[in-house]
């Protein structure tokens, strides 16, 4: 995977590009399209996942099919870890 992060919007302090892109490479990592995309609008999509070292991560995104490009990330709040861990565990 490709990441682009030139000129990221959003504060990488709390989290690294590195964690961020982990989460993408989780195994388990769930990607989501919204049910309201705009017509002509550029696809938004959320990423749910966890990095190597088991931290959950939020993201929002958009791809092109080569690279990907992430407009925000954040820790997964309590509901959306619970959410995480009860898909990962219908898949196992």
């Amino acid at each position: 995977m490709d990441f682009d992060w030139i000129g990221v919007t959003f504060d990488l302090t709390k989290l690294t590009p590195k964690d961020i892109e982990e989460s993408f490479e989780d195994p388990f990592s769930m990607k989501l399209l919204p049910d309201d995309n705009s017509e002509g609008a550029e696809a938004r999509y959320y990423n749910l996942g966890k990095s190597l070292g088991g931290r959950g991560i939020f993201s929002v995104f958009w791809t092109d099919g080569k690279r990907y490009r992430v407009i925000f990330a954040r820790d997964m709040t309590p509901t959306e870890a619970d959410f995480f861990e009860r898909k990962r565990a219908e898949d196992v």
